[in-house]
């Protein structure tokens, strides 16, 4: 059974840093699009970053310039290193992964809680 398992959320003073971890058991680990996504209490879930085999990456615009996703092929773990966190980043944060040859071959994680607040 594939599991992806988030870390690194927790408890942040606006304005500070994070990174979160996601943790795969996926083989072939390198060719799956990797991506990170947030929900926020009573919001839907919202994309915010992807990266795909290749290390080509796409950004929210809500994130874009604060957020930067990278993996680590060698680990089957992708990061998402957040900066200038703000009060509206609060969520729970969730790790998804998708292969490039089928849409039903798609992952996801628990998620973990990021809290932005003074």
């Amino acid at each position: 059974q594939v599991q992806l398992v988030e870390s690194g959320g927790g408890l942040v003073q606006p304005g500070g840093s994070l990174r979160l971890s996601c943790a795969s058991s996926l083989m072939l680990f390198s060719i799956y699009t990797m991506g990170w996504y947030r929900q926020a209490p009573g919001k839907q879930r919202e994309f915010l970053a992807h990266i795909t085999s290749g290390g080509d990456t796409n950004y929210a615009d809500s994130v874009e310039g604060r957020f930067t996703i990278y993996r680590d092929n060698n680990r089957d773990t992708v990061y998402l290193r957040m900066s200038s966190l703000a009060p509206e980043d609060t969520a729970v944060y969730y790790c998804n992964a998708r292969s490039p040859y089928s849409s039903q071959d798609e992952y996801w994680g628990q998620g973990t809680q990021v809290t932005v607040c003074s």
